[in-house]
Order: C-alpha cells, then sequence, then structure tokens
C-alpha cells in the first residue's frame, strides 16, 4: 500500500498538485507565523507558576502537506472520488503546529486553561484529549492534549496570505494547532512518529514492533504516575512548615494519622486506627499545631532513636512517637506522661539512660547539641522550632550505628490512657 499521493485518483491530481505548488512557495512566509504563534504562547506563562520545559514550533513540510491534501473519502464503488479536504490550504488545521512540553500531567490542564482563557488573542475552536480513546478502551499509545486556535487579524499572518494569492482573503486570522504533553510522552511520540511514519520502508513494520510500543507507553505512564504521586507528597509535606497556612492547623487525632502516614508512610503497624493516645502524648508537651508535630518527626531524629534503642521488633507509630518525645524532652516526658505508672516510668527511665549512653557515644566523634534531657521544657519546645535546621547538621549518628534487624518493643509497650497531661 502506497501513500495518499501515491494512491490518489488521477482525475484529482492536478488538484492537489496546485494546492502543493502554493503551499510550497508561500511555506516560507508560514515559518514566520509558526514562530510568532511559539513565542505568543511562550509568553503566556512568564508570570505564572506553571512554566513548560520548552515551547517549540514547527510547520508541516511539503510533503506531508501533500500526502494529507491527498487524502480520498471512502465512498460507495462507483461514486465519483472526492478529497476530504477540497481546499486543504484553509481546511488543514495543522500546518503549524506548537508544541508544550510540561513535566506532570496536571500541568498539562493547567497550561490548557491558561491559553483558552486569553480570547483577546485566540478563540479557541477545538480541545480533545488524543488519549481518551486508549484510556476507555484500555490501551496504551499516544498521549496529548490538542487545542485548535485561530488568531485574530495578525500581520504575520496577513503577509502570509497575501503571498498565497489566488482567492485567498487577507484576513490575519489563521487556524493552528497546540499541542500540551509531558516530556515523557514528547519523547515516546518523537521516537514513535521517526520509527513509524519516517519509515521508508512500510513492509519492515510487524505487530512485534507495535506490541513495544505500546508496552513503553505503559511503563512511562506507571512512571509518570509515580512523579505525580511523589509531587502531590512534596507538596503536601511543604505545607506542613507553613506556619501561617497549612502548619497552623490544630492537631487532632484524625490529623495526627494524616501527618504520621504522610512522613512515616513505613511506620504504620497500628492495629486499630485509634490515634487518641498520640494525641495525649504531644498535648503533655504542649504541642498543638501541625508544625510543631512535623518538626518532631525529622529524619535524623528517628534514625537517632533506632541507633540509640536498637529494637528488637521495629515498633508502631506510638511506641516511636513515645521514643522520640522522650529523646526530646528526656525526663520531662517521663514527669508528663507516667500518670504516677511506676512501671511506665521505669520504663522511660531504662530507654532514657540509652539514648544518654547513645550521645556520649556520638559526641566522642562528633560534637552534638546538648541532650534534650538537660533542657528545661521551654528550652526543648525551643529546640522543636529549629529542628529543621538541625537536619542539616554535621552532628549526625555514626552511619554504622543502625539497628539489627529493626526492632520491636526493647521494653514493654506502654498501655494506653497512662499518658495524661
Amino acid at each position: 500500500m502506497g501513500t495518499p499521493w501515491e494512491t490518489l485518483d488521477d482525475s484529482l491530481r492536478d488538484q492537489v498538485r496546485g494546492s502543493v505548488e502554493r503551499y510550497a512557495a508561500a511555506r516560507p512566509m508560514l515559518e514566520h507565523v509558526a514562530e510568532a504563534m511559539r513565542t505568543r504562547i511562550e509568553s503566556l506563562f512568564e508570570e505564572t507558576e506553571n512554566t513548560p520545559l520548552f515551547v517549540v514550533s514547527r510547520v508541516k513540510t511539503v510533503e506531508s502537506f501533500r500526502d494529507k491534501a491527498s487524502r480520498m473519502l471512502v465512498g460507495e464503488e462507483g461514486e465519483t472520488p472526492a478529497l476530504e479536504f477540497p481546499s486543504p490550504l484553509r481546511e488543514i488545521h495543522d500546518l503549524v503546529g506548537v508544541r508544550v512540553i510540561v513535566k506532570l500531567p496536571h500541568e498539562i490542564r493547567e497550561a490548557a486553561n491558561l491559553i483558552k482563557r486569553r480570547r483577546s488573542d485566540f478563540d479557541c475552536r477545538s480541545d480533545r484529549e488524543k488519549d481518551i480513546g486508549s484510556v476507555e478502551s484500555g490501551t496504551y499509545g499516544y498521549s496529548s492534549r490538542h487545542l485548535i486556535l485561530k488568531t485574530r487579524g495578525e500581520e504575520v499572518v496577513r503577509d502570509f496570505q497575501a503571498r498565497l494569492g489566488g482567492d485567498t482573503k487577507i484576513t490575519g486570522n489563521f487556524v493552528f494547532e497546540v499541542q500540551i504533553r509531558t516530556i515523557l510522552s514528547h519523547a515516546w511520540s518523537e521516537i514513535e512518529h521517526d520509527i513509524r511514519f519516517k519509515n521508508a520502508e512500510p513492509r519492515a513494520w510487524s505487530p512485534h514492533i507495535d506490541r513495544q510500543f505500546t508496552a513503553t507507553a505503559a511503563m512511562l505512564e506507571a512512571v509518570e504516575d509515580q512523579f505525580s504521586e511523589l509531587h502531590e507528597r512534596f507538596e503536601t509535606v511543604t505545607g506542613f512548615w507553613d506556619a501561617q497556612g497549612e502548619g497552623a492547623v490544630p492537631l487532632g487525632a484524625a490529623r495526627i494519622q494524616f501527618i504520621w502516614q504522610t512522613l512515616l508512610p513505613h511506620v504504620d503497624r497500628k492495629s486499630d486506627d485509634d490515634w487518641g493516645w498520640a494525641a495525649e502524648l504531644l498535648a503533655a508537651h504542649g504541642l498543638a499545631r501541625t508544625r510543631e508535630f512535623a518538626a518532631l518527626l525529622q529524619p535524623n531524629v528517628i534514625t537517632s532513636v533506632r541507633a540509640a534503642l536498637d529494637h528488637r521488633y521495629s515498633p508502631g507509630p506510638d511506641r516511636l512517637l513515645d521514643d522520640v518525645l522522650l529523646w526530646h524532652f528526656g525526663t520531662t516526658h517521663i514527669d508528663a506522661t507516667s500518670g504516677g505508672d511506676a512501671h511506665r516510668a521505669d520504663s522511660l527511665r531504662r530507654r532514657l539512660v540509652q539514648m544518654d549512653a547513645y550521645r556520649i557515644k556520638q559526641a566522642q566523634n562528633t560534637p552534638v547539641p546538648a541532650p534534650a534531657a538537660e533542657l528545661p521544657a521551654s528550652a526543648a519546645r525551643a529546640a522543636l522550632d529549629e529542628s529543621q535546621a538541625e537536619a542539616t547538621d554535621d552532628s549526625k549518628p555514626d552511619s554504622k550505628a543502625v539497628p539489627r534487624s529493626g526492632g520491636a518493643k526493647a521494653d514493654q509497650q506502654p498501655a494506653k490512657g497512662n499518658a495524661k497531661p
């Protein structure tokens, strides 16, 4: 099977040839139109947070224009052959294409909405998501958002229309296409296009190649999903540190659960959804806001606590939070949360001895801040506010001091209800 031009009915060949000659003569002016549209689209993002990785433009080649202009309508046998685009210079809307390449899928929607809102610059004639069909059919393939835009009285378009000559109306109005896609989808599309559509020998194509392209499209979509999830998690965690916004949200049992599972999703071995005891522990030290809890759960502190206590079994959230508070507040934590339970107080003191011994050992190699156990409660509270800065301090645990197998209840798990402020 040949190209549309090669299989074009002879009765239509002169008509198409005339359009191709006009297009070839005017194409250099169309390059100026493409660059003007690229610059215009790019400028829309200059004062926004959603900045594309890059914006490029392209003009359809003469050969590609000829093949598209040669497409015939499929009619009944015996019907007079007819062209799909009788007036291709006016009816083919992707003579000029602008590509907006972004990082993540959610940025496609933001970019499209931004462009469509600029009604003083463009009239959006069409908006299509090219992967909708594959999503609904359960397959994988080309993924992109396509906008068809129409310019309004552009001078550079008038120059192109004048160069076309003939019966072309010089209006400055011109229809072109904007494709918005992620960088991974862009890479897939470019490689697929080079192999499939620029293939000099169509017979070299095989079902196995189709299968490979489908597989790579599926893998890239999975990678994009992971990047999107990572981005959302990062945005959430960043909000925890906004003292005037998300970071000021009060702590309750449900909020504590959400923060913990966001920051420490790998430490969630609770047998129930009761986070009330954790709320009591935090309230005992006057910790009442999201930012204060986030400051408490710094990775270097978690690592130090694990190394100091060398838990025999991996502790769940309640036990690990108890140990982290003991690390930060020392004897103040024991006094504030024992609730008259001598057994719990003894358990906490044994753990604090282990922590202090670990600190002394680390101090022999690297200077470390004074143990929180020696600080008054107010100073320990201030230390939490500075913990983000301490997370990058040189006084980190020796990399060799890690738990043997993750640990578990080195001492008895404190009974819920004993930690009363």
